[in-house]
């Protein structure tokens, strides 16, 4: 019997990866599985950073929840941690300032990179659904489009023109145009 081997383990854990050291990799599991993704390019970061502007604007005058940006530390299982490009989490549940109290996510985006989009489509969408996250967008940038999730959706709505979102105990929605956002720097 030979011995295990402690840097490929069968089972990826939360706190396993939480000790991996900082090298600039992303570090996520899912269901056990480890994902390894190298740091974003630059024109994911110029989405991020759009959607998170237009976002915090909205939310700061509809306090219904609250904007985080990645790195972040969701973690629903021993055999979860994820962390989505931008999301929106239960306001009294950040206001503990504590990831492990951060457990209701109201909207969860992720802007697709060549590494990622594998995971963001499949391993991370249906690891997101099963959480009851109400809104999932995977923002294709090649494609200049949103794919929409819901909880039990088997395909996603294909958004070309526009975004909405209008979440529970808002007075208003929050809109954005996709020219916009796909808008060249």
């Amino acid at each position: 019997m030979g011995m295990p081997d402690l840097l490929n383990p069968p089972y990826w854990t939360a706190d396993m990866v939480r000790a991996l050291p900082d090298d600039g990799q992303r570090y996520e599991v899912v269901h056990g599985e480890l994902l390894v993704t190298p740091s974003p390019r630059l024109w994911h970061q110029e989405l991020v950073t759009r959607l998170v502007l237009r976002l915090g604007a909205y939310l700061e005058l509809e306090r219904v929840g609250h904007l985080v940006c990645s790195p972040a530390d969701i973690s629903w299982d021993p055999g979860t941690l994820v962390q989505p490009d931008v999301f929106v989490a239960d306001l009294s549940e950040a206001r503990t300032l504590d990831w492990a109290q951060v457990q209701h996510l109201l909207l969860v985006i992720e802007v697709l990179s060549p590494s990622t989009a594998r995971y963001d489509r499949f391993t991370k969408r249906r690891r997101y659904q099963e959480a009851g996250v109400p809104w999932y967008w995977i923002v294709d940038p090649d494609a200049r489009q949103v794919e929409v999730w819901t909880p039990p959706d088997q395909m996603p709505r294909l958004e070309r023109e526009r975004l909405n979102w209008h979440p529970a105990g808002a007075s208003m929605p929050w809109s954005l145009e996709l020219a916009g956002l796909f808008r060249p720097l």
